[in-house]
């Protein structure tokens, strides 16, 4: 028997395989192709005090390796995902991560209160990369100041556990996962999308809309694992890994640099079957490298 069960800041998943907010909705799509309730979590979609129809279009954009984005936190807004998303993703056997995005700091106080004790979730996500609209347009997830005092917002709001997701567009991302450690996350996930760009050479325009997006895909994998065995060091709390993972050697590839768990983004994008498919290899792997208990990997990294 292999035991491939997780326990992630109080989250209990039966497996270490999740699903990145944004990139699996609220789950309807994928529950054509399988049970969700053989992932170990799901991270919906992220959600913002008010409904949002996003950014304009084009805001998708193929690349070597990867794909571009700027959709902009399209969403119902909170209300809304609670009386008519949740509900229905509640019937499935799988802990619910609810990812909130915020434009101030009333923003995060808000979704927190309103999620806090909502029936079916685990856990909230806290994505510090949105503009802070109110401090002059900065984010939240590059200065750790800022990013400490949404931690600190939050945790004052909820007894749900708090995932700060971490941004990569910075000098040392060490420095931001230490100052949200210290002020109350549970854990924290890495990395978000690494800001980049496109231009079509035919009509000499920016592929997307809103000329620069987050980069996502197998190309970011190796700044992501880099930034997982660097936070891995840094902090106590426990790491969820994500960038560019499509297949179970990649999760363990993260799981060996830190990670507890992993999440699939862009990967469900051309293959819907892709984090089942990971679960089965990660059950594949174990038994031939003879690892009776994922948990033993984490961090398992042979420097010498």
């Amino acid at each position: 028997m292999i035991n491939l069960s997780v326990d992630v800041a109080g989250i209990k998943m039966k497996n270490p395989v999740t699903v990145a907010s944004g990139c699996f909705n609220f789950g309807q799509e994928f529950s054509k192709f399988y049970d969700l309730s053989l992932l170990g979590a799901i991270s919906v979609k992220g959600i913002t005090v008010h409904s949002r129809i996003g950014n304009a279009p084009p805001r998708i954009a193929e690349t070597p390796a990867g794909m571009l984005n700027s959709v902009g936190l399209q969403n119902p807004g909170v209300d809304h995902v609670i009386v008519e998303e949740l509900p229905w993703l509640q019937k499935y056997d799988v802990p619910i991560i609810a990812n909130i995005n915020g434009h101030s700091f009333d923003d995060f106080a808000i979704l927190a209160e309103r999620l806090d004790g909502v029936e079916g979730i685990a856990a909230l996500e806290v994505n510090i990369s949105c503009p802070n609209v109110k401090d002059g347009g900065m984010f939240f997830g590059t200065c750790p100041d800022m990013a400490s005092r949404v931690t600190k917002l939050v945790r004052e709001r909820t007894k749900l556990p708090i995932i700060v997701k971490l941004s990569p567009n910075v000098t040392d991302i060490t420095v931001i996962a230490k100052a949200v450690e210290a002020a109350g996350a549970d854990a924290v996930s890495l990395i978000n999308t690494v800001l980049g760009m496109a231009i079509d050479v035919k009509t000499r325009r920016p592929m997307l809309a809103n000329i620069m997006g987050g980069l996502s895909g197998p190309a970011v994998k190796p700044i992501a694992v880099r930034m997982v065995w660097q936070v891995y060091q840094a902090v106590k709390i426990p790491i969820f890994g994500m960038g560019g993972i499509t297949c179970a050697e990649d999760a363990v590839e993260f799981m060996l640099a830190g990670s507890k768990a992993i999440s699939i983004g862009a990967g469900n994008f051309y293959d819907p079957m892709c984090a089942v498919n990971v679960i089965n290899g990660l059950q594949e792997w174990c038994a031939k490298e003879g690892v009776k208990d994922i948990n033993e990997i984490v961090g398992g990294i042979k420097l010498n």
